[in-house]
């Protein structure tokens, strides 16, 4: 019996996931790190904090899984995305890691936007705006920044890649994580040597991009020290977090589509076709899956309206769950049931930490709108879920105007654990909403991709028709579906409404 290996180098903490050959789950663990903030909007981690997470993860999974380091097949990487580690000649690191949630790079994005010729250029390099939590901003940044460092460096890596360098010694990345570095040509998936020849960033300096489930590198001999792993291991490209999670939930054909209610929101989507969206309101990135692409929108504050609104008002269910033993959560979507589908007329704008799709806009806000004095608590609570659902469904109808077939959806997150909410969602979508008996996220994507690479399967959908399968339906109500697509655009119509309120603000 051979076994695989996902490694997740997340912003938390670095987890080691073992699957076997049917895909079934063995062991995992996880080891947290800490976050460092050392000036407002500012975000960064040590990468050797990833690394020796890693190592202890592998070795206390593989204490957990009773296997030996030379039963382990392969290993595939994921891990937060877009962010910056340099290393000099020595391959030292220089500095700390600037990572995904870092906001310092908004005078350099528009730099980097006009130095290219604009939005519409921008596009036709790289498919996708440059945002403060992409790569190449950073890049900049410390070029005008921390000249010193600039100077030294040689090599730039994003995190699971450190790990990946590591573990083999080798400058690698892969096609879905590079998406989000501002440099790579997504339609032709090698690097823009117009980007790169406009910022002034030596090609040298990137890693060899390879697709998903090509083997990297192997692991090294003070590797194998440091993890309890064999020497040459095969270590495959892996993906970044939401492609490797994808991958793991079985978004790897046309119209199949996940949506992930976490703390954000994220909406993603197959495709066998690249097409950049016409402003960039959707991220365009390679897929995992080899010669594909996905789409992706994001919203900042999906489950974390619902969790400000459960520490807002919620002390009573955060008492009464505690005596019984339950989620605050389960009580109050339990209220949110006994409100009337559309909550009478009460809308809410998720916007509490500004947004990203379609709204690029950090200073948007929340609101509710239609207040009267027949709404209470029961009100307030389903018109959060029913608000961030239909923010999710502004990149549901983004997808759909890239000509993206959508017939099912596939839920994931704390959202997806309520029914209550898994109903307010499909009937808002229109769609479809299905669980699927993978939980471990990422890290069980880039498990399925080390076993590709190991040539376990033949390919990454034939990975996932292994091992993927759904659990449980929810089919749109059709008299609640009515309600809520003639409240979609008067939920629509909100931002331009505000957005002048809100920048005064």
């Amino acid at each position: 019996m051979s076994y695989f290996l996902g490694i997740d180098v997340s912003t938390t903490g670095a987890k080691a996931l073992i699957i076997d050959e049917q895909g079934d789950f063995i062991a995992s663990h996880t080891t947290e790190y800490p976050l460092s903030t050392p000036k407002p909007l500012w975000s960064e981690q040590n990468p050797l904090d990833w690394w020796n997470g890693a190592c202890a993860s592998i070795k206390a999974a593989l204490g957990k899984a009773h296997l030996a380091g030379d039963q382990i097949a392969a290993i595939g990487l994921t891990g937060q995305m877009h962010g910056l580690v340099m290393l000099d000649k020595a391959d030292h690191v220089l500095r700390p890691a600037i990572l995904w949630n870092d906001q310092r790079t908004g005078k350099q994005c528009e730099e980097i936007t006009a130095k290219v010729g604009g939005l519409d250029r921008l596009l036709a390099l790289t498919g996708n705006q440059v945002l403060p939590g992409f790569t190449a901003p950073k890049i900049v940044w410390v070029r005008e920044n921390e000249p010193k460092v600039y100077d030294q460096t040689t090599h730039i890596l994003l995190p699971k890649d450190y790990v990946r360098f590591c573990l083999t010694g080798e400058y690698a990345t892969e096609v879905s994580d590079a998406s989000g570095m501002s440099l790579l040509d997504v339609e032709k998936r090698v690097w823009s040597k117009e980007m790169l020849s406009a910022l002034e960033i030596p090609e040298a300096w990137l890693p060899v991009c390879t697709e998903s489930d090509q083997v990297s590198g192997r692991i090294s001999e003070s590797a194998a020290k440091a993890t309890g792993l064999k020497v040459g291991t095969p270590v495959v490209g892996g993906g970044g977090d939401q492609a490797a999670q994808a991958v793991g939930s079985g978004i790897v054909q046309a119209g199949v589509i996940s949506v992930t209610s976490g703390t954000s929101g994220v909406v993603f989507a197959h495709s066998d076709h690249y097409a950049a969206e016409a402003q960039g309101r959707l991220h365009a990135f390679c897929h995992a899956v080899p010669g594909k692409w996905h789409y992706m929108g994001v919203m900042l504050s999906a489950g974390g309206s619902f969790r400000w609104l459960r520490d807002a008002i919620g002390d009573v269910e955060k008492a009464a769950a505690q005596l019984m033993g339950v989620d605050p959560y389960e009580l109050l979507t339990q209220e949110a049931a006994t409100a009337p589908v559309g909550s009478e007329g009460l809308l809410f704008l998720p916007y509490l930490t500004g947004e990203r799709t379609p709204y690029p806009d950090p200073q948007a806000r929340g609101a509710f709108v239609g207040l009267t004095l027949r709404h209470g608590k029961a009100h307030l609570v389903r018109s959060v879920l029913e608000g961030v659902s239909f923010g999710l469904r502004d990149s549901l109808e983004l997808i759909k105007g890239l000509g993206v077939p959508i017939t099912q959806v596939r839920a994931s997150g704390g959202g997806a654990r309520s029914a209550v909410w898994r109903q307010i969602q499909a009937d808002v979508f229109g769609a479809e909403l299905v669980l699927v008996n993978v939980t471990e996220g990422a890290a069980y994507g880039a498990a399925l991709l080390a076993g590709v690479g190991a040539r376990a399967y033949r390919s990454v959908e034939e990975a996932v028709a292994a091992t993927v399968k759904v659990t449980d339906r929810t089919a749109p109500i059709a008299a609640n579906a009515q309600v809520y697509e003639k409240l979609y655009p008067a939920y629509r119509g909100l931002y331009p409404a505000l957005k002048e309120t809100f920048h005064s603000l």
